[in-house]
């Protein structure tokens, strides 16, 4: 019989929304396919104090940037250790992301937040971390790493988008797993509205109101990121340098400032599934927080008929999908094998990527 890991996998993303924790059973069923099941999942809102200070990681001094992995890696252990005892779980290891406070991968360079050895002594259990540096090492962008997920987990779709702060794509080209980057999501979408003392825009309610600006559209559209090829990624530093600026300067109402960036991010989405298409008619998968906003998938569905159905799966798999992918990870990372492509980061081999941690006595 197979063996069932079972596995907490944690994730934080650029959107900030929280920490997502998610209890999985994940099996090998044959060579390429593995089966799973999400049997506790919740997401834990950050305090206005830890928000603040994972927005502001990247301006930190080299020693008060350590000081936070500590502290972040003791407060991911707490929060697992709490929700183990809370569900009574069984568990084999923790497979975590962190929150990543830099990625600048065309400078060999990229860090997420969460301190492994602090994280096992704090949930006294097994850590497996750090998933993106040997990729950059090798000279891959390490990033996006969830595309394994998609190969091993999600195969029956012919694309998987995540729309989270930033949106990113994989699919299967010319027998070869390919992702990347495509641009923007819920980042933007998120600072605009929370100008209004509003998280989000709930449904997108606020966006369907408003209408195109089109000097934003146009300043959007000429971006040089979208000019280059994959494999590529990108970050809060690109939307800290290139898109605030914009936002900013712009004088459109906040109901038209969203309405241009979801026209403007649907239009690039639409732009790559059509441009990397093998059939005729195809299967989008859709998971992120950017799935539950009503009027980006509308928008997304009409930019995509007739070729492309959107699929928008259980709000489970929405929300918890990455955390689950990097409890995969963590499984690949412990029987040996190959968990980061480098068809899709550019590095110049797939690697067995992450850190393993034990509690310290």
């Amino acid at each position: 019989m197979n063996t069932i890991y079972k596995v907490l996998g944690l994730m934080s993303g650029t959107s900030l929304d929280g920490l997502d924790i998610a209890y999985c059973h994940i099996w090998q069923e044959t060579e390429t396919f593995w089966s799973f099941k999400i049997l506790d999942a919740e997401t834990i809102s950050y305090s206005p104090a830890w928000k603040l200070q994972l927005k502001n990681a990247i301006y930190l001094s080299d020693s008060a940037h350590e000081d936070l992995d500590k502290a972040y890696g003791i407060w991911l252990g707490e929060q697992a250790k709490a929700f183990i005892q809370k569900n009574n779980l069984d568990v084999d290891f923790i497979a975590s992301h962190g929150h990543t406070s830099h990625h600048r991968p065309e400078e060999e360079y990229t860090f997420q937040l969460g301190n492994g050895q602090e994280l096992a002594n704090s949930s006294r259990q097994k850590v497996v971390c750090d998933f993106r540096s040997l990729d950059v090492k090798l000279g891959g962008q390490g990033a996006p790493l969830v595309p394994i997920g998609d190969e091993l987990l999600f195969s029956d779709y012919d694309f998987c988008l995540n729309l989270g702060g930033i949106s990113n794509i994989s699919f299967q080209k010319d027998g070869k797993r390919v992702a990347y980057d495509i641009g923007l999501a819920n980042m933007p979408l998120n600072y605009i509205t929370q100008k209004t003392n509003l998280e989000y825009d709930k449904g997108g309610t606020l966006a369907a109101s408003g209408e195109l600006n089109e000097g934003l559209h146009s300043q959007l559209d000429k971006l040089e990121y979208y000019k280059l090829p994959f494999p590529k990624s990108t970050g809060y530093e690109w939307f800290s340098k290139e898109i605030i600026p914009l936002i900013e300067e712009s004088k459109a109402s906040i109901e038209d400032l969203l309405h241009t960036f979801i026209q403007h991010n649907t239009s690039k989405i639409a732009l790559a599934i059509t441009e990397n298409m093998e059939k005729k008619v195809n299967t989008l998968l859709v998971c992120g927080g950017g799935a539950l906003n009503d009027f980006f998938i509308e928008t997304l569905r009409e930019k995509l008929l007739p070729h492309t159905e959107v699929i928008i799966p259980s709000k489970q798999l929405i929300n918890f999908k990455e955390a689950l992918v990097f409890g995969l990870m963590g499984v690949l990372k412990m029987e040996d094998k190959t968990n980061v492509l480098s068809s899709v980061t550019g590095a110049s081999n797939d690697s067995c990527s992450g850190v393993v941690f034990f509690p310290s006595k």
